[in-house]
Parts: C-alpha cells; sequence; structure tokens
C-alpha cells in the first residue's frame, strides 16, 4: 500500500476537531509520553498546547540536544532553471508569469558552486523548474557530476520522475530529494495547480516512495502553509513522514516547514500561520519525530530563525538565492522572457537566448528571501548562541 491510499484513509476532519478541542489536561498527558501517535500530535498542534507554549519548547529543546547534540548544519540552494511548464498560481516560476527566465549551462553552474564553497557550504541543494527541454535527466547528471568536483553532499528538488529516471541521478551522486507537496487539501491543490504534470496530486505524493526505491538515502517532505489551514496541513506532513520511517526505513527523513512568501503573480497567502503557531509547531514535530531533520531556510525572518534554532532545527539556508545566476550573475547574458511558456524574440531575428536587453538583466526570483544576512553571519549568530555551525552534512566517499 502506498502512501496515498493510507492518506485517503486518515480522519483529517476528526483529527482536526479533536485538535481543537484539546484540553490542558490531555497536553500534559502527551508531554508524559516517550512516543506519540497522530492524535498525540493532534494535541501538541491545539490551542490548549499553544497555551503552554514555554512548556513544549522547553522538552523540544531538551529532546534536540539528546538527539542531535548543539550542530546546526547549513546548506545552500543553487537554482539551475526557472523555466517551467506548470502553471500554479503562488510559484513565481509559474509557466503564465511574464517573468525574465534562464537556464545556465554546466560552465555557470560550476561558477556559481564555486561561489558558494566560497562562502563555507559544502551542502548544496540543487533546484530547477519543471521542463524537460531545458531541464532534462541527462542535463541534471550533468550537472549533478560537475557539483561531486565542488560538494561532498548534493541533494535535488526537482520536478517529479519516475523511479528509473531517477537513478542515474543517484549514480551520478545526488544523495537527498526534497519535495513539498504543496498541500494537502486535494481541492485546494486542484484550484492552485491550474496546467501542468504537477496537477496530479497523487502522482506527486507518492515522488518520496519513488525516490526510495532509486537509492536516495535522505527524503524532504513539507507543505508550503499559507494554502490551506496549517493544522490539516501538518497532521498531513506528520502522517506522510510516519509513513516514510516505517517503509523508507533506509532512508532518513527530513521536515521542511515553508510559509508563502511575495513573488511574481503577486498571489496573497490564503491562510496564515502566526509566528507563534509556527514555533509551537516546530516543538510539536520534534516531539512527534525525536530523530527527523527539521528544516528552514531564509523564507523567514532572522530573529524567528534565530530564535527556533535552538527549539528543534537541524538543517538551515543561508545567504541564499532564489533565482538561477543568484550568486554570480552567471547567464545574466542570455535572459529571455515568456508568454504562455513560450519563448518571445525581443527583437528581429533573436534567438531564444536572446538578451533580455543592451545589459545584463537578472532572472527573477522564486521568492523573496526574508532573512538577507550572509552565510557566516548566520554562522555566527549560531555559534553566539552556543551552538556549533557544520557545513558539511554528507560525504559520498562514507558509502564507498
Amino acid at each position: 500500500m502506498s502512501f496515498v491510499a493510507e492518506f485517503n484513509a486518515l480522519p483529517l476532519a476528526s483529527l482536526v476537531r479533536q485538535s481543537m478541542a484539546a484540553t490542558p489536561a490531555a497536553v500534559q498527558a502527551c508531554l508524559g509520553k516517550d512516543s506519540l501517535t497522530l492524535a498525540d500530535f493532534a494535541v501538541l498542534i491545539s490551542p490548549a498546547a499553544g497555551a503552554c507554549l514555554e512548556t513544549l519548547c522547553q522538552k523540544s529543546q531538551q529532546l534536540t540536544r539528546q538527539r542531535f547534540g548543539r550542530v546546526i548544519r547549513l546548506f545552500a540552494p543553487l537554482y539551475l532553471s526557472n523555466e517551467c511548464i506548470n502553471n500554479c498560481k503562488y510559484c513565481g516560476f509559474s509557466r503564465d508569469n511574464a517573468i525574465l527566465r534562464v537556464t545556465l549551462s554546466l560552465d555557470e553552474v560550476l561558477r556559481e558552486a564555486r561561489a558558494i564553497k566560497a562562502q563555507g557550504f559544502r551542502n548544496l541543494l540543487l533546484v530547477a523548474g519543471e521542463h524537460p527541454k531545458f531541464v532534462s535527466g541527462s542535463y541534471l547528471q550533468d550537472c549533478i557530476r560537475v557539483m561531486h568536483e565542488e560538494m561532498p553532499s548534493v541533494s535535488l528538488e526537482i520536478g517529479p520522475m519516475e523511479a528509473e529516471e531517477y537513478r542515474p541521478l543517484v549514480q551520478a551522486g545526488a544523495e537527498g530529494l526534497v519535495v513539498y507537496q504543496e498541500t494537502y487539501d486535494r481541492a485546494v491543490y486542484a484550484d492552485m495547480h491550474i496546467s501542468g504534470p504537477k496537477r496530479n496530486f497523487d502522482w506527486r505524493m507518492e515522488t518520496p516512495e519513488r525516490a526510495y526505491q532509486a537509492g536516495f538515502r535522505r527524503l524532504g517532505i513539507g507543505a508550503l502553509y499559507g494554502l490551506s489551514e496549517w493544522r490539516r496541513e501538518a497532521l498531513s506532513v506528520a502522517a506522510h513522514a510516519a509513513y516514510l520511517q516505517r517503509n523508507c526505513w533506509k532512508s532518513t527523513v527530513t521536515i521542511s516547514l515553508p510559509r508563502l512568501r511575495p513573488c511574481a503573480g503577486e498571489f496573497q497567502p490564503l491562510t496564515h500561520m502566526t509566528d507563534r503557531e509556527m514555533v509551537q509547531l516546530v516543538a510539536a514535530y520534534r516531539l512527534m519525530f525525536p530523530d527527523v531533520g527539521l528544516v528552514l531556510s531564509t523564507r523567514e525572518k532572522p530573529q524567528l530563525r534565530d530564535g527556533l534554532l535552538p527549539l528543534g532545527i537541524t538543517l538551515i539556508s543561508a545567504g541564499s538565492h532564489t533565482e538561477p545566476g543568484g550568486y554570480t550573475g552567471a547567464g545574466n547574458d542570455k535572459v529571455h522572457t515568456t508568454k504562455g511558456g513560450r519563448i518571445m524574440e525581443l527583437t528581429p531575428g533573436a534567438s531564444e537566448w536572446a538578451p533580455a536587453s543592451a545589459g545584463a538583466t537578472q532572472a527573477t526570483e522564486q521568492f523573496q528571501i526574508a532573512d538577507e544576512r550572509s552565510a557566516e553571519e548566520v554562522a555566527e549568530k549560531i555559534r553566539w548562541l552556543g551552538y556549533e555551525p557544520v557545513w558539511k552534512d554528507w560525504d559520498a566517499a562514507l558509502s564507498e
């Protein structure tokens, strides 16, 4: 049975009702348990648990130090392409957005990687929109091989593939795959994804299982908070993570907690999760999953990120750019525009890689980051908080 079948049988509405009706006594009972069920997790994300947030955070911090020590791992995203065939209302890369686009060449990818390496990073996340013409399997293999000359740890955040398509990427050196369901609410999902292969809810949900079959050693999941009610989304992510731990046990699991940020298209969040609720959710995930990595990106503001670090976060990005060529300006000389997914000629007879203007123009970012501190500034803050920033997450040599 795949997670889709298990998800379809989940009593999500009932669990949300239980969460909203939870009592302080139920919260205290959950805090006294060594292992938790999904129903217990519903209690931990309840308004009643929010009223005793300090106690929740203290236990989360203690458990995180027991399992992970005082280590915070750092990674950087490297965007390969912002071309995409999907039309998603909330995404800056959405096909119908009239943005500046580019796909980096291998030399440009290497240039970006070396700039990231110079900041100290040894853990890289390659990100690309879903567009087989520009981001093919062979292109990704080549990018991964180039990366291994610079980075010991390479993970991917790309369009879903079949297990057979993933295997060459693992063989090339990719060790992790990140895929957000975006929203686990089928009705909202159908409304948000207007066209393109991403419309297939079940296909996307089964992606971590196909990635596991292909040999990825780390599987990253999460929901994009701001599309549906956050407690429902959190319960769905928790159920998904629990399933992966049971059935994909040779791989480690990470959970990301991204909230919607401003982007091209100016989509406005449909729901809201407060900073206090974000803190509560981090603590609840840690108590539910003592050994799962919790990931926080530069979507969040510095003050909140700093406050969350001791409470359960184990992996963060820093000094990030969410557009291809963002670290060095690579690809600026071939930026182009699209309309309805088609490249627009900017001058008579121009090629599809024609410059967007007489001068270099930067490609459009996927979303605006909120923490603009440099990687070293973030690392220094981690040290100030009494933790150790670790730039290297994995080395393929350890598995040889």
